[in-house]
């Protein structure tokens, strides 16, 4: 298997890279953790001349045709530059639903107009009682003479406040009573008796809690046929891991660039701390973790269109594996730092918030060991 980047897989890197120390600064970081919005409607729209958002939506409807792969080299760059704009909630995982599950119409009338920026989304799946169980979804979807009614909650909603249509995810309920399936709604941010809660995240960017209260929808708001949407869900969900790996990744590396950086001027007893054996030792561990990070992310990246089971091992396994490399290389770089790990000064504590953020975004590691090691014994 050939590892090595493509021409174009290179170039978007580096236009990734370069974007991001030129216009993701200290400053700029700060500025959008103290935005009510949580990102910047200039950057998204600068994403959108750069092809970001269009990289994975299929050429038929305005996107570049890319895959997981391409979706990682980005994700990668955006963890470098604690990136808070809403691209997992409205391309990994909005655009990708509608893409999976919508019908042409569906799919013509919202996958342009993401690519251009002029349309964002988000998905409501959590609730409260799951514990990350992605088949567990107690929020129900009523058949009517209208259409749909809507009633339940959802919790950890990535970005809810600023998308323009939420895709709620809840039981089909027909005339005969429950049908056992899983449906997918587009829900208008604005529809009646939809209710949000918005709130800070740990790291950066924002989320909410959604409360939808009788909520009347028109019939053709179902995502595709009626099918169940439990298989588009977790297929989603791994795609989604699999982007979050690349961006720890990410945070990671600089972490570990960071660190050494200053161990290297930082003096004590009149020697730099990187003269210290020890602190070599620690430094290579970190060095070592953020590698095997890498390997697990680019394998759950090139796994993430193989067969369910696979793919679903490789998503586990990368989320299970980075979170434990992320919570070492963290820890290491905080303590290294000194107490200055964690003022605001540095901004070391930002990007460690960040990764324990993301061990507990869609399962944390011991909920991913067990699923992995159960995916093992199906298989």
């Amino acid at each position: 298997m050939d590892l090595n980047l493509s021409d174009e897989q290179r170039l978007l890197r580096e236009s990734a890279e370069r974007f991001m120390a030129e216009s993701y600064d200290a400053d700029h970081r700060r500025k959008m953790a103290n935005d009510p919005l949580g990102f910047s409607p200039m950057v998204w729209k600068q994403f959108a001349e750069l092809g970001w958002l269009a990289l994975p939506i299929a050429e038929e409807f305005g996107g570049l045709g890319g895959g997981p792969v391409e979706i990682g080299i980005l994700m990668e760059a955006f963890g470098r530059g604690l990136v808070s704009e809403p691209y997992i909630a409205t391309i990994v995982l909005g655009a990708a639903l509608i893409e999976k599950c919508g019908s042409t119409a569906q799919k013509q009338a919202s996958l342009p107009k993401i690519a251009d920026g002029s349309f964002k989304l988000a998905f409501a799946h959590s609730e409260r009682a799951a514990r990350f169980d992605l088949a567990k979804v107690a929020t129900s979807a009523t058949k009517t003479a209208q259409g749909w009614r809507l009633e339940g909650s959802k919790i950890a909603v990535l970005d809810g406040h600023a998308a323009d249509e939420i895709i709620v995810s809840a039981h089909l309920h027909d005339h005969h009573g429950p049908s056992g399936r899983l449906g997918l709604f587009l829900v208008p941010a604005t529809a009646p008796g939809l209710a949000l809660t918005d709130y800070p995240r740990l790291g950066g960017g924002r989320a909410c809690n959604v409360e939808l209260s009788g909520v009347q929808l028109p019939e053709d708001s179902l995502l595709g046929d009626g099918k169940d949407a439990l298989p588009a869900v977790e297929w989603a969900v791994d795609r989604a891991m699999a982007a979050l790996g690349a961006e720890a990744v990410g945070i990671m590396q600089t972490l570990l660039e960071t660190t050494l950086d200053y161990t290297k001027i930082r003096k004590q007893f009149g020697r730099p701390l990187s003269a210290n054996q020890v602190i070599r030792h620690r430094l290579a561990g970190m060095a070592i973790q953020v590698d095997e990070a890498r390997s697990m992310a680019l394998r759950a990246a090139l796994n993430a269109d193989s067969f369910p089971l696979e793919r679903a091992r490789a998503a586990s396994g990368a989320k299970a594996k980075i979170g434990k490399c992320a919570r070492f290389v963290g820890e290491q770089s905080i303590q290294l730092h000194g107490g200055m790990g964690v003022t605001e000064e540095l901004e070391v504590g930002a990007y460690f918030k960040r990764l324990v953020a993301f061990d507990t975004l869609f399962g944390d590691s011991a909920h991913h060991y067990a699923r992995h090691a159960q995916l093992a014994r199906t298989a």
